[in-house]
């Protein structure tokens, strides 16, 4: 999804304040104590300059995505420094009203436009220069990191993580995996001052610490989600514990016992990810025999004449056939579908909605496969949610918490099963389910493999800005969360001159990563409950929503609040409680821990 262009977006950052037309700075008095009529007038006039900014930074964003040019580059970063500085200088604004009585709707929005910043710089202009320039070189080091081996042969990420995907020779591995954090060595100094800068700026907003201020996005005080993200992976640990002791036990026949001992971590350069983040891009190693489920998506689309359109179209019906209304014709008309041939466009697959109304679009190079098939279905999901929660102030149009929106797009896209490929024409018969192990394997080494990493990130950072690790410290406990919650190692010594979380770009990027690990909760949590309202019959696995017009109500019911109300309520819409439960995905996985069980007995599990 592309994360659309306005007030949910801000990694904020201002060396001076902006005074523009539809937001009168001057509306609440700062000579005086505030009263509530203030603080509506404020609300008032954030809200007008917030959807202007919105809609020329979207309309900007798209421009740049679809004309990639340096001109265009610079029209985008323009707005986007202007809507940065307006939402800082809003938000310091907004605290002005921390000890007001206010009614319950008016201190949400208070709080939105609080906590939409990512970074909250200090408001003293040097430091808050000082805290651009650290975020702008640590983004600059990572964008143009490259392994360079003898000083020649360079390398960009895009080259490495291929190798790392499809290499299976050990040290080919180990070289690639090493190099790629050369990267991240001199971002380590960057990062230290970059930490106490932005501890500043959140605690003049009254928060303890950035990682406190992340924390409190989320409806409850801010330890307490911590203690629910624990609870959470304490559910799905059993599950991905089997899967961990089954992939270093095959990785052991390949690479030999003394490379992968079996009763320590895996060693990280061997799972097919320059992170060890999703363990996909190696199931040729793990794979079950005879699991070929007897049919291949990409050959389903080319049998059936499917064109790039048609698979638009089609995933268009998954939403209408539960009873959402059509896309508007501008839809088609706006989106970018095929890559074009005269000119450089941003690929990556993104949902945008340009206006917050009825101008939604996706942002694709559809190729015709059938992970692209799905993918359309997952980006169709944000556009729907998106459009759903269209009369919500600009304050309340984004997702019930920043998992909601990536869950949403998942849920639609687990629907599409052999069940659904049969309903749609695309498969003439479902495969019975002794030919489900291969799918559920190839799944579950992408979304369980990758929920302990999801966590750790965000682990490892609140440490940081609170402390609790120091910077002499940041290196070994950042391995020490990784073997803790993954079960990984590094290949190679490693020391404190290295800098190996910085090799992930969210932490130079300053990109909060818990939304990645609540969104593989939470996808399967809506999916075993819309399967139920459904009426499904068949294993949670093999449900497919499409059709169920009661699904439909209940999942519109849920998109309709935005981030109006605490997540809690709005995940009760669907799930009938107001807690998470991972306990969905050991349901959705039900079949694999049985071949995983039957595999691991007689191996040693656990490191």
């Amino acid at each position: 999804m592309k994360p659309i262009f306005k007030l949910s977006l801000g990694a904020c950052i201002v060396a001076s304040a902006l005074s523009l037309s539809g937001c009168n700075a001057t509306s609440t008095s700062t000579s005086q104590t505030p009263t509530k009529q203030d603080a509506e007038q404020f609300l008032t006039d954030a809200q007008k300059t917030l959807e202007n900014l919105s809609i020329r930074g979207n309309r900007a964003q798209w421009i740049y995505a679809n004309f990639v040019t340096e001109d265009t580059a610079a029209l985008a970063a323009s707005v986007g420094q202007e809507a940065t500085d307006t939402v800082v200088r809003l938000a310091s604004e907004a605290a002005r009203f921390d000890e007001l009585e206010l009614s319950e709707d008016t201190r949400r929005k208070m709080d939105k436009l609080k906590l939409s910043l990512t970074m909250a710089a200090p408001q003293d202009a040097e430091k808050s220069a000082q805290l651009a320039a650290l975020l702008a070189e640590l983004d600059g080091l990572y964008a143009k990191g490259k392994y360079c081996k003898d000083g020649k042969n360079c390398q960009s990420l895009g080259e490495l993580t291929s190798k790392m995907a499809t290499s299976r020779d050990y040290d080919e591995l180990l070289d690639t995996w090493q190099g790629w954090r050369q990267t991240s060595k001199p971002m380590r100094p960057l990062f230290k001052e970059q930490v106490v800068l932005a501890n500043e700026g959140a605690k003049e907003l009254g928060y303890k610490d950035t990682g406190a201020m992340w924390r409190s996005k989320y409806d409850m005080p801010a330890d307490d989600f911590a203690k629910e993200l624990d609870r959470l992976w304490g559910q799905v640990k059993p599950l991905y514990n089997s899967l961990h002791c089954h992939v270093r036990a095959k990785l052991g026949e390949k690479y030999g016992e003394d490379k992968v001992p079996q009763d320590k971590a895996i060693p990280a350069h061997l799972l097919g990810n320059m992170w060890a983040q999703q363990w996909g891009n190696i199931y040729d190693v793990v794979a079950p025999e005879n699991a070929d489920p007897g049919y291949d998506v990409t050959e389903l689309l080319e049998k059936n004449n499917y064109s790039e359109m048609d698979m638009v179209k089609g995933a268009e019906k998954f939403f209408t056939s539960m009873g959402f209304a059509p896309l508007p014709e501008t839809f088609y008309q706006r989106s970018l579908f095929l890559k074009p041939q005269d000119r450089d466009v941003q690929c990556h697959a993104s949902a945008w909605n340009l206006d917050n109304q009825d101008d939604i679009r996706i942002k694709m190079c559809i190729q015709r496969t059938g992970e692209e098939f799905s993918t359309i279905h997952h980006e169709l999901g944000h556009n729907f949610y998106q459009r759903a929660y269209k009369t919500q102030p600009i304050f309340y149009q984004d997702s019930a918490n920043d998992g909601f929106h990536e869950a949403i797009g998942d849920t639609v896209a687990l629907s599409v099963t052999p069940g659904y490929l049969k309903k749609i024409g695309l498969l003439e018969q479902v495969p019975d389910e002794s030919k489900d192990i291969g799918l559920l394997m190839r799944m579950a080494l992408d979304k369980v493999a990758f929920i302990p990493f999801g966590l750790l990130v965000d682990q490892w950072r609140w440490k940081v800005f609170s402390g609790e690790i120091s910077p002499e410290q940041y290196n070994q406990a950042w391995w020490d969360l990784r073997e803790k919650y993954q079960g990984v190692q590094a290949p190679i010594k490693r020391t404190e001159a290295d800098f190996d979380a910085g090799a992930k770009y969210h932490v130079p990027g300053n990109v909060p990563y818990t939304r990645y690990f609540l969104a593989h909760i939470l996808q399967f949590d809506f999916h075993r409950s819309l399967c139920e309202t459904a009426g499904n019959k068949e294993a949670i696995h093999r449900c497919s929503i499409y059709n169920s017009k009661k699904a439909g109500e209940e999942l519109n019911a849920m998109l309709e609040m935005g981030s109006s109300r605490p997540w809690q309520e709005a995940l009760e819409k669907v799930t009938g409680k107001q807690q998470m439960d991972a306990t969905a995905i050991l349901d959705y996985f039900a079949p694999l821990q049985a071949y995983l069980d039957e595999q691991n007995k007689g191996r040693q599990c656990g490191w």
